[in-house]
């Protein structure tokens, strides 16, 4: 059965309720991130959820805190619910394996994408403008090629139920100053490249990903949220990969290209079938397993 929301009843304060994650209150320096099954796609949430999401990708982000640590600061501190406070363990079976106690940060309110390779909306953008984000990129590229060096392309960071608005690099520091703006474009660059150099050992390609940062109390950035899921960013198989074309992905492109094929991308209240909930989660499951080498056990 999918988790597709949580109760604590009261014995921790709900603040937010994000796309995936419900996030409490456990003082007022650390929070609980509960991360659910439901699954979104084109920014909106499918009515049903898939089957041990939340766990998975709980489970995926803690591995990539624990590898990128060196590069950046992150807000971890356990996904252990023997840490949590007592009344709230009598819920453990909504908490076990898919919650992060996590340091509270202001959050810096920009979507911090790097892309390796040109695919989705870029790909959009570059057939009709030669440009990605308003950036000129090589001409004659092919779809799912590789840029000659990975580019920062951030998106405005919208409330649940809006939708994320690509921008121009320049942009970003209107929104976060252009300190935080050069330093989250450097950091950003830095962990998609140590990431995709990892992976690659796997036999995965990360075709792009999205990063989340904070700062903390001396105003250093710190890297909150999730981090390179299936949820986050493109992962594509590399011994299947082929130039100019689509790819065949362990992320919820699955889903994406279901909801297109059937016009519902951008749709609300959209159902997922039982045999596309299945595939999806199948999709989480390989990921999980190829980038850390262990079986997934639910």
């Amino acid at each position: 059965m999918a988790l597709t929301t949580t109760d604590l009843h009261g014995t921790l304060p709900l603040i937010a309720q994000g796309k995936v994650r419900d996030i409490y209150a456990v003082d007022d320096s650390t929070l609980l991130f509960v991360a659910t099954d439901r699954i979104s796609a084109y920014d909106v949430i499918m009515k049903n959820g898939i089957k041990d999401k939340g766990k998975l990708l709980t489970q995926i982000s803690k591995f990539w805190f624990s590898i990128l640590k060196d590069i950046c600061p992150n807000h971890l501190i356990s996904c252990d619910v023997s840490s949590l406070p007592a009344d709230v363990l009598q819920y453990r079976d909504q908490l076990v394996d898919r919650s992060m106690l996590v340091r509270k940060y202001k959050i810096l309110p920009l979507e911090a994408i790097v892309r390796g390779y040109l695919t989705g909306s870029a790909w959009k953008e570059y057939k009709t403008k030669g440009t990605v984000h308003g950036i000129k990129v090589r001409d004659g590229m092919q779809e799912s090629e590789a840029f000659d060096v990975p580019i920062f392309t951030p998106s405005t960071k919208a409330e649940l139920g809006q939708h994320d608005e690509n921008i121009h690099p320049s942009e970003a520091a209107k929104i976060v100053g252009e300190e935080n703006a050069k330093k989250i474009a450097e950091l950003a660059v830095k962990l998609y490249v140590a990431a995709k150099e990892y992976a690659a050992k796997k036999g995965i390609i990360i075709a792009d990903t999205k990063f989340e940062f904070g700062v903390d109390e001396d105003g250093s950035i710190v890297l909150v949220d999730e981090v390179l899921t299936p949820d986050s960013s493109r992962f594509w198989r590399a011994d299947t990969y082929e130039l100019g074309k689509g790819q065949d992905s362990y992320d919820k492109q699955f889903l994406r290209n279901w909801l297109t094929s059937n016009g519902l991308a951008y749709k609300d209240d959209v159902e997922m079938p039982a045999e596309i909930a299945q595939k999806t989660g199948e999709k989480y499951v390989e990921a999980y397993e190829q980038l850390t080498g262990e079986r997934w056990s639910s």
